[in-house]
């Protein structure tokens, strides 16, 4: 696995520290940000995503919260104009 580091959250303290890093071989994304709260957890549940489609996490996974900040850090496909759509 060879890891590009992308960018780290602006002015964060020594211990707390969200950070994106770019897997060159694969594309993947890998983050490091605050976890979501249960509340917040609940809340994407309670949304769900596509119908039929479990709207429970599996123990492999996670829901993270990534600061709006830290977007600017995310690589966008050739040809976008690099803006976040907003809903």
């Amino acid at each position: 696995m060879k890891l590009r580091f992308l960018g780290i959250i602006p002015n964060s303290p020594v211990d707390e520290s969200p950070t994106i890093w770019l897997d060159d071989e694969t594309g993947d994304l890998l983050i490091q940000s605050y976890k979501a709260t249960e509340t917040e957890v609940k809340a994407c549940q309670e949304i769900g995503s596509l119908p039929g489609h479990s709207a429970d996490v599996p123990d492999h996974e996670t829901i993270i919260r990534l600061p709006a900040v830290m977007l600017k850090y995310v690589p966008r496909p050739e040809g976008s104009n690099g803006e976040v759509p907003r809903p």
